[in-house]
């Protein structure tokens, strides 16, 4: 029958009670001495029989420690140095004990020399083949012990718990908030919701992957990687446990106490092959958020990998559905915006935080519009900068060609997703829903302002390409920042504009030396990486011909934007002037004529024009001495009929 738990001593009391000195008659001197005779009275003659007696009928409170033990398969030695470097971090009395029974070695912590006296008193083996157990044994590879000096011959050094794995063997902590590392994050319950279909292969993965091994979840955006771990973990009956970077020591020990599933978070560049090991100690399966490029290995073997896919338009709209009742809306938005869950997610939140400020019970279009632009669907780090303000028809001045030709290049990126529905076999082959355009001309005929219109009338967010960010001088490192900026921007549906792309992806060269073959395998990692791109990438230059011959095949269309004609020019004159000017038709039409100048420059005429008139309608004066200082900007005479009499103009 078992004895009451009050009357149970615990195993690091049934331990150093076999320590205690024989006192024979004698009252103990000092605390200690006195705990000692105390645990070694209940101990009785028979230190092995006691103990065996105790692992076959354990008190409650070890069931934690027992389990573990059985699941690390660790020996009796490891059990009882996991006891007792855990009872030290927990209870002082047992700290003192200890370093009462080591004297004159300094310490609290149990040494190897301390479980060696166990051993013998236990008759738990030869002290080799202890030592043996202890450092090589499963706890030691585990990391749920280790010596706190490596410094000190092998007896003297002290043995250490980790702190989260002694309060997991307390009890202390649940699996809502467990003590743990700084490294270490438990997935939380507000995740958003995954589509339907990725929340079935989930489940499906998990299935396979119950027998044991790994897997590796590949994702464009970390957070919906970590969010696919989470759904694999809870379809094992698990919480998902995320390592950054290299598990801590005792981390499986802590994990598997606390039902947790080991996922480690791992971002490889292109063309890196990252090889992986087990979380120490780590019996059962474990997952890897990883990013879409790179390779992972295990043992020399690939990782088996899940790629989550893109909801299809039906799943978005169900996700959109949870930020609006419309479902007209929801089913729109879901057309016009290729995000995943969690972007869905962020644009909901932030438009409907919008609908709050306005007072209004349901978000709408405008709502969503302006979380958009706000780059609510997510940020690209450093790597590129959000261009929030719209362009729209009023502010974007172009020639009939060139806005038919902008028209079908509208059409292309709306379609883009269900263009080859319907089409034959040749069409649908490795089709990918991404837009690839150059836009072409000269400094100031509005390629940059173009590519905001683009984005407006699209509904997406535009974030223009620092480039000095993503280059980088040291090899590999330009490939991987793009990879992590194309990856980012495939999950958060926006348009990249690549202004002066000709930077990026200019010509090839003959190879001379190795600055030549590393400059040619980015040029060729950028062409295939824009090819599979599945967004919308605008890349302006003043000339097509400074690209490499290769990247025009990639290209969707090519945008010619050519110098403004005179009707053209009056038109952006009238743009740029608004309502509050004071020039005849006389002096506009002399403006559009004589002035040889693009949009972008019309735009600097007008602001310095703006700047000397103060809050004065400007006049033609101002404007031609504005048109004066532009035309000596560019090094150019300016036109002497600007200076002609006003009656003549």
């Amino acid at each position: 029958m078992r004895r009451d738990d009050a009357l149970h001593p615990a195993l690091h009391e049934l331990l150093l009670g076999a320590l205690a000195p024989a006192l024979g008659d004698a009252a103990p001197s000092g605390s200690e001495a006195a705990w000692l005779a105390d645990r070694a009275q209940a101990l009785g003659d028979d230190p092995p029989q006691a103990l065996h007696h105790w692992l076959a009928d354990p008190p409650a409170v070890a069931q934690r420690l027992l389990a573990l033990a059985a699941w690390l398969d660790a020996s009796v030695i490891e059990v009882a140095a996991l006891a007792l470097a855990a009872a030290v971090e927990t209870d002082t009395m047992t700290g003192r004990v200890i370093a009462w029974l080591q004297a004159p070695v300094a310490g609290a912590r149990p040494t190897v020399g301390l479980l060696l006296r166990l051993g013998d008193a236990f008759g738990l083996g030869t002290p080799g083949a202890l030592i043996a157990r202890l450092i090589d044994g499963p706890v030691f590879r585990a990391g749920a012990l280790r010596l706190d000096d490596a410094a000190r011959p092998l007896p003297e050094a002290g043995l250490l718990a980790p702190l989260p794995v002694v309060l997991a063997l307390d009890g202390v902590g649940t699996a809502q908030a467990p003590g743990s590392w700084p490294t270490v994050s438990l997935d939380t319950t507000t995740t958003p919701a995954l589509a339907v279909s990725v929340q079935a292969e989930a489940t499906r993965q998990a299935q396979a992957l119950a027998a044991g091994g790994a897997l590796a979840v590949r994702c464009t955006h970390p957070l919906e990687a970590r969010a696919a771990c989470a759904r694999v973990a809870q379809a094992l009956g698990a919480r998902a446990a995320f390592v950054d970077g290299t598990p801590p020591d005792g981390f499986a020990a802590w994990a598997w106490l606390h039902g947790t599933l080991p996922v480690l978070c791992i971002d490889t560049a292109p063309g890196e092959n990252r090889p992986l090991q087990r979380p120490p100690g780590w019996r059962g399966p474990w997952l890897v958020a990883a990013s879409p490029d790179g390779g992972l290995t295990l043992d020399g073997d690939p990782l088996p990998a899940w790629r989550v896919a893109l909801p299809a338009a039906g799943e978005r709209a169900a996700l959109w559905r949870a930020h609006t009742d419309d479902a007209a809306l929801a089913a729109e938005l879901a057309t016009t915006h290729r995000c995943g869950a969690f972007g869905i997610h962020r644009i909901g939140t932030a438009a409907r935080r919008l609908a709050d400020l306005d007072a209004q019970a349901r978000i709408d279009h405008g709502h969503v519009a302006r979380a958009v632009r706000a780059g609510a669907a997510g940020t690209l780090g450093a790597l590129a900068e959000l261009l929030p303000e719209p362009i729209d028809d009023a502010a974007f001045v172009t020639g009939s060609v060139l806005h038919d030709e902008l028209q079908s290049l509208r059409l292309r990126c709306a379609a883009r997703e269900g263009l080859v529905d319907g089409l034959g076999a040749a069409a649908r082959a490795r089709y990918r829903p991404g837009v690839r355009a150059l836009f072409v001309g000269p400094s100031g005929t509005g390629k940059t302002m173009a590519a905001g219109w683009l984005a407006t009338v699209l509904g997406l967010p535009l974030y223009r390409i620092d480039l000095a960010a993503v280059s980088s001088k040291y090899i590999g490192e330009t490939e991987k920042n793009l990879a992590q900026l194309f990856a980012r921007a495939e999950n958060a549906d926006v348009v990249l504009l690549f202004d002066e792309a000709d930077a990026l992806f200019g010509k090839r060269t003959d190879v001379k030396d190795a600055n030549d073959r590393f400059a040619n395998a980015q040029t060729n990692y950028l062409l295939q990486r824009i090819e599979s791109f599945e967004g919308i990438a605008v890349l302006t230059s003043n000339s097509r011909g400074r690209f490499d011959s290769a990247f025009t095949r990639r290209l969707d269309a090519i945008v010619e934007f050519p110098l403004p004609t005179p009707s053209d020019r009056r038109a952006l004159w009238l743009a740029h002037l608004g309502e509050h000017h004071a020039l005849s038709a006389g002096e506009l039409n002399c403006l559009a004529t004589v002035c040889d100048l693009a949009g972008g420059h019309i735009r600097n005429v007008m602001l310095a024009a703006a700047a000397q008139a103060g809050a004065l309608p400007i006049g033609f004066d101002t404007i031609a001495a504005a048109v004066a200082a532009e035309y000596r900007k560019l090094g150019r005479q300016a036109p002497a009929a600007l200076r002609a009499d006003p009656e003549r103009r």
